[in-house]
């Protein structure tokens, strides 16, 4: 899927008449109103097909865009493609400014500390906010990572039941362990100057207190 650029999920039926409800992922609304061929994705498939759009319109209050699709013309059609992924071809992006870019060309990342000149850690996702977030999955030190002793615990007799409890409580503590840290970085240019795409990798100057 590494040539197509996701740009929303039919997330429902509009109507009577075989319009969608598209729940959008993308900053572009002429991807959603426009006519012209997008390509649908249906669950559990890997390869999207052709799909022509006829035209669209944004639902206000809702962040939804309601689409016309082609050969979709009742309900039933349409809440059969509930579910189903949108995509572009990665050659049709639009032009972006200076200092913009695609989020799926920041995912994956590595992130520098200009400070120290250490790897933090790598870019996992994009939060919407006043200023985006990025959310950066830290490096974890060795002592962070290994594996934890194992607890010498004495259970007193008891029921199955309550072995069993003191088990899954255990196992419960562990697992929420092994999770690896994050931490929320704004992505504007006095905190992130440099984003180097072709090198991959962000460099932060963090203020105080913000990786801690």
């Amino acid at each position: 899927m590494s040539e197509w650029i996701e740009i929303g999920t039919i997330v429902a039926a509009q109507g009577l008449y075989g319009e969608v409800r598209i729940y959008p992922n993308s900053d572009f609304p002429e991807r959603f109103i426009e006519p012209g061929k997008r390509w649908l994705l249906y669950p559990n498939q890997t390869e999207p097909e052709p799909i022509e759009f006829l035209g669209g319109r944004y639902i206000p209050g809702k962040g939804l865009y309601a689409v016309e699709l082609e050969g979709i013309e009742n309900r039933s059609d349409a809440e059969a493609l509930r579910g189903c992924k949108l995509f572009v071809e990665k050659s049709d992006r639009p032009y972006l400014e200076p200092d913009e870019f695609y989020i799926q060309d920041l995912i994956g990342l590595a992130v520098f500390n200009q400070l120290t000149g250490e790897t933090i850690g790598k870019v996992i996702d994009i939060i919407p906010a006043g200023n985006d977030l990025l959310e950066v999955e830290l490096n974890q030190k060795p002592a962070e990572i290994a594996e934890a002793e194992p607890v010498q615990q004495t259970v007193p007799k008891s029921t199955e039941f309550e072995r069993k409890k003191a088990r899954r409580k255990m196992e419960r503590k562990v697992d929420r362990k092994s999770k690896p840290p994050t931490v929320l970085i704004p992505f504007v240019t006095e905190i992130a100057p440099i984003v180097d795409l072709e090198n991959g990798r962000i460099e932060i100057a963090p203020p105080q207190g913000l990786l801690e």
